[in-house]
């Protein structure tokens, strides 16, 4: 990761304003490799399809193309962003509840990938394949069934539900559909659920393949794995000490054990966003001011918790100094610009800092750029430090690009 120095910070904020995002596309590149490196090393048919939502900047997009990786994404203007980047739409996985028929119909005749959230949109699909006899629909069931992690899981289809047995017969009555995929994705991250979503896909698997002769291609265990962090971050999520190994093992392990010996093993999709994108961004802004109210030191900035997305949790954070001569405070909060009593980016700081200094919050990377509303101020620029120079690969938003789609 490159190191920002005062000089560095200081030429950026000439030419970027005082608050930006930095990405260090190498370390995305990294992550992924070293994601699949691992679980292949138990499964060898194992490939990811990265979660646009998590990061939807269009250089992680041309990134994860160029290692032979898919597109998971869960809304038109994902789609969108695929098309843009020249991805082949049998290159990209398309889940989420809420999916537009129109576009729908056209990302599948195009050989494009649905995976299925509901009756519903099963309906929708079979009337596209009936109207479309000669051509082939490639679809994925999204499966929902208990892992034991207290969440009742809003999407997919249940797995006991009469519906689930009636959709599979429908697929066998209509040629042209392809069930190219069996998927699910559970939200808690910790991977002791892993072995319990593993271990319910497969039997789903065996279900489908034994009663309805079914054979998908793939198996998609979706996301919910975290990548690297601090302690200090590890320690406030609860999750404890752990690597990817500690995903790999307990889930690509077990489809290595039962697909042992036999032909034909299908691919084991793995959907990861947090895991590979978090580390990879840094979020800078500046103190403003310093002030005392009733015995709480205040620090006041040109940033907000909403650049980076970490409610409750205090990121990792650097202070780069622009003088000698700051104060030491104990137990201070970091607050944001926004006029929201709770926008906070770290509470309870202590050290020393002084009004001008650089604020660096690590581990951004996630649900920020993609959640960041143009709340007051327009959002910031992106810039990409890997290959020891700058690229802006987003500019930062102007008045015209807030309020072109307004009357005035």
């Amino acid at each position: 990761m490159v190191s920002l120095t005062l000089d560095l910070l200081n030429d950026l904020n000439s030419k970027y304003g005082g608050s930006f995002y930095i990405l260090d596309s190498d370390i995305f590149r990294r992550n992924c490799e070293k994601l699949l490196e691992t679980f292949r090393s138990y499964y060898l048919k194992t490939n990811i399809a990265y979660s646009y939502k998590t990061n939807y900047i269009p250089k992680l997009g041309i990134i994860i193309d160029s290692i032979g990786g898919y597109a998971e994404v869960v809304s038109d203007m994902e789609l969108k962003i695929t098309k843009h980047l020249g991805i082949e739409p049998a290159r990209v996985i398309w889940n989420g509840p809420v999916k537009s028929k129109k576009v729908m119909e056209e990302f599948l005749l195009s050989g494009g990938i649905v995976n299925v959230d509901s009756r519903h949109e099963f309906s929708e699909i079979c009337e596209i394949a009936r109207h479309y006899k000669d051509r082939q629909i490639s679809i994925g069931l999204r499966c929902n069934y208990d892992i034991g992690d207290g969440v009742l899981s809003r999407f997919g289809i249940d797995v006991g539900a009469d519906e689930f047995d009636e959709i599979l017969n429908n697929i066998l009555l209509i040629d042209n559909i392809n069930l190219k995929s069996l998927q699910a994705h559970f939200a808690k991250r910790h991977y002791k659920y892993w072995p319990a979503k593993s271990e319910g896909l497969l039997s789903v698997y065996e279900r489908v393949t034994s009663k309805f002769g079914i054979y998908p291609e793939c198996i998609d265990l979706g996301g919910g794995l975290s990548g690297e962090m601090p302690r200090s971050l590890r320690e406030q999520f609860g999750l404890g000490d752990f690597s990817l190994d500690d995903y790999a093992s307990r889930s690509a392990l077990i489809f290595s054990d039962y697909f042992r010996g036999k032909k034909d093993k299908p691919w084991l999709f793995i959907e990861p966003g947090t895991a590979v994108a978090a580390d990879c961004m840094r979020y800078v802004c500046r103190v403003e001011a310093i002030k005392e109210i009733r015995g709480k030191t205040i620090i006041e900035t040109n940033g907000s918790q909403k650049n980076i997305s970490m409610g409750s949790i205090n990121p990792p954070l650097e202070v780069i100094p622009i003088s000698n001569n700051n104060l030491r405070f104990k137990n201070a909060d970091i607050a944001g610009y926004t006029c929201i009593e709770s926008d906070y980016l770290y509470r309870n700081y202590s050290g020393k800092i002084g009004v001008g200094d650089y604020l660096v919050f690590g581990n951004c990377g996630s649900y920020s750029v993609v959640m960041k509303p143009p709340f007051i101020f327009p959002n910031v620029p992106i810039l990409d430090l890997s290959a020891g120079k700058v690229e802006e690969i987003k500019r930062a938003e102007r008045f015209d690009d807030i309020f072109e789609t307004y009357n005035f």
